[in-house]
């Protein structure tokens, strides 16, 4: 595993920096570029604002959703990128938690109200005034970003930076997800879909229940064989059935198809959770051909994961130190941001894309 960098005594943040940024909506294909690689300046942070230098940060299925319209952007042009890890550089004048040279993550959660009655509750992530980053703000796609001190992360000295990156995001969601199939010791848990999401949450439930049969249902054939390379209990198609009915299923595709297939595998009284923040329409007519008897029926329950929390991603940063997980990336360069969006929308699922931008 490579050391983390150790926290520069000084450091020269200079005035301009490499950005990629979204200044259209399209379809993203090979020979039609949808970043731009841009020169910027480097933003100064607030009175409760930290300014990050950025060493990694995670590529996520969410920048092909919002390059593509799905979940499109609150205003053009924008830094993608919300899996971001790096090192406190300047701190506002009003910061107050002593981050200067620790190195910090930031997620998908930007910034809430912080008053509404989600928020107090801890359920920050269903606030109306909920804002991500990377798509409501500037995130990770440059070598330099702000955020509110608020909502930076410590990341625990036993996980190297480049493998902390996906935690942030596929970790974290996949972490709520995990807590919201209501799972117990004798219970069978399905995973539709094996991304990287998927993979992550694959480990969780193995540090967690370490007796828990866990059934892949993936289309992909190389997407099966790695499950079962990686302890699932079995591995199956889309449309075949697990050795049991399961007690829950996590959903970690982006399309409709596997929801309606999932349906079919749960036991009486059995949950699904859908970890997705935008699905596709192609095959949204499916949802027609719902069979209330045979997918609904018998207190079956469908629940979505809506963003995250500050508490989901301490708790997978928690988990993942604890138990020593191990996250295969592949490194890209800044600029070909668009050739690691490509490989994800191809389907390349062994390992989690990472761009690096300061070695």
């Amino acid at each position: 595993m490579s050391p983390q960098p150790r926290p520069e005594p000084r450091i020269d943040v200079p005035g301009q920096m490499r950005a990629m940024r979204i200044h259209r909506t399209g379809h993203v294909s090979a020979g039609r570029p949808m970043l731009s690689a841009d020169c910027v300046a480097v933003p100064n942070p607030g009175k409760k604002q930290v300014l990050i230098k950025i060493y990694y940060c995670g590529v996520c299925h969410t920048e092909l959703d919002e390059i593509e319209g799905r979940a499109t952007p609150s205003h053009l042009p924008v830094i993608p990128g919300h899996q971001v890890v790096g090192l406190v550089v300047t701190e506002g004048p009003l910061c107050e938690f002593g981050l200067l040279g620790q190195n910090v993550g930031v997620a998908w959660i930007h910034s809430c109200c912080g008053h509404c009655r989600y928020c107090v509750s801890g359920e920050e992530n269903l606030c109306a005034s909920f804002q991500a980053c990377g798509k409501d703000h500037d995130g990770g796609y440059a070598e330099y970003m702000v955020v509110a001190e608020d909502f930076v992360y410590p990341i625990p000295v036993k996980l190297p930076l480049q493998q902390a990156a996906p935690l942030l995001c596929a970790g974290a969601v996949g972490y709520r997800a995990l807590c919201m199939a209501g799972l117990a010791t004798e219970s069978r848990l399905g995973l539709t879909g094996f991304g990287s999401s998927g993979r992550l949450v694959l480990q969780m439930a193995q540090a967690l229940y370490p007796q828990l049969p866990v059934y892949v249902f993936a289309r992909s054939e190389t997407e099966r064989r790695l499950a079962l390379d990686l302890g699932a209990s079995w591995a199956g198609d889309t449309d075949e059935s697990g050795p049991e009915p399961c007690d829950a299923i996590i959903d970690t595709t982006p399309v409709w198809k596997p929801v309606l297939a999932a349906l079919r595998q749960l036991a009486p009284g059995g949950r699904l959770v859908i970890n997705a923040i935008r699905k596709e329409a192609a095959d949204r007519h499916l949802l027609g051909e719902l069979d209330y008897t045979e997918q609904l029926w018998m207190e079956k329950s469908v629940r979505s994961v809506a963003n995250i929390t500050r508490a989901d991603v301490r708790g997978m940063l928690r988990l993942a130190a604890e138990h020593d997980f191990k996250i295969d990336v592949k490194e890209y360069a800044l600029e070909d941001a668009q050739q690691a969006l490509l490989a994800i929308q191809k389907g390349d699922i062994r390992h989690s894309a990472v761009l690096r931008l300061h070695n």
